[in-house]
């Protein structure tokens, strides 16, 4: 009866929390401990990177759409996608697309990638839990073992004798020195070829022309350029430019301006067939003014045919008829027959 009784610990955590947990069947997104429980990455950019994750695809994930619909601000949500960017969750490339619109095209991981390989993550281990006081092991009893005595030093090592040193040869005579021969022509440096880009990666966006110019600088129409790009949002209001632009845009509209080209053609061209959502317009004026600029008129005009001339009328002095000639005289019936009398 004097044997303590040990009594074993309940399954439930004397502390922490409590796991109750319901089977999903429709409406779930699975998510990996190594982004639930990652170490580095931010509570908002594990949030955000879950909601991603739970979204369709094709689902817009802008960050002013995400301020719209969470209390967060739009500086910690793009710190938050940054943090995803640099630990592989969430990747964003910018694409020109055939109309100059430049589209942001992202794409979301739920496995983390480094240049395009999965990143092994390592798995949590958990943290023991502490015995219960009465399953602890006593301390076994520690016995000191003396040490023994320290070697004694070795004797010292006798010096060795230096052996006498080897007797240097002669050095021969040189031999004469043949001529060196003439150094070979360098062969023509190949180019290296373009190395070729990886499967899947983003194709390099071409560098944007740049805007045209005109060839003489005139004032006035420098100035109708200018009134003409602020006239724009008269015409079409979502081609608002500011003071910058329209400096900046002004001699390629005075280089259309001195190919001939008229203010209302100009204007029509810049406002017709606008895309949908209009996000940059200075920059799709710009494309416009550069693509579609017109070739110059011909300095000199085509000269004109020469008409066929033809002789006038006259009487014939033998029959009196009519026939073309330079000269008055005889038909060609009269002359006939005068040369054959």
């Amino acid at each position: 009866m004097d044997t303590p009784q040990i009594i074993a610990p309940s399954r439930a955590p004397s502390s922490g929390v409590v796991h109750s947990n319901t089977r999903h069947t429709s409406r779930f997104t699975v998510v990996g401990n190594h982004l639930a429980q990652h170490g580095e990455l931010s509570l908002t950019a594990i949030g955000l990177a879950t909601h991603i994750q739970s979204l369709p695809a094709g689902a817009g994930i802008g960050i002013k759409l995400l301020a719209d619909r969470f209390p967060e601000s739009e500086a910690r949500i793009a710190a938050a996608l940054r943090e995803l960017e640099a630990h592989g969750y969430l990747k964003r490339t910018r694409e020109r697309l055939p109309s100059g619109r430049v589209v942001t095209r992202t794409v979301s991981y739920n496995q983390p990638v480094t240049d395009g390989r999965p990143v092994a993550m390592p798995r949590p281990h958990p943290r023991p839990h502490p015995r219960p006081q009465s399953q602890q092991r006593k301390p076994r009893p520690v016995h000191l073992v003396p040490e023994p005595p320290p070697p004694a030093p070795a004797a010292a090592p006798t010096p060795a004798v230096p052996a006498p040193p080897a007797p240097v040869p002669a050095t021969p005579a040189p031999a004469p020195c043949a001529p060196a021969p003439a150094p070979a022509a360098p062969a023509p440096a190949t180019p290296a070829p373009a190395p070729r880009p990886e499967p899947g990666a983003p194709t390099p966006v071409p560098p944007r022309p740049p805007l045209p110019r005109p060839q003489a600088h005139d004032p006035d129409r420098h100035r109708a350029a200018s009134a003409l790009l602020a006239d724009l949002r008269r015409h079409e209001p979502r081609l608002l430019l500011g003071e910058a632009d329209t400096h900046r845009l002004a001699p390629a509209v005075a280089a259309w301006l001195e190919r001939d080209a008229h203010p209302d053609v100009v204007r029509r061209t810049l406002v017709a067939d606008l895309p949908e959502p209009l996000t940059r317009p200075a920059g799709l004026i710009a494309h416009r003014l550069t693509a579609l600029l017109p070739p110059p008129l011909p300095t000199t005009a085509p000269a004109e045919e020469a008409a066929p001339r033809h002789d006038p009328l006259q009487n014939c002095d033998g029959c009196d008829r009519a026939f073309r000639a330079p000269e008055p005289g005889h038909c060609r019936e009269c002359r006939t027959g005068l040369e054959a009398a």
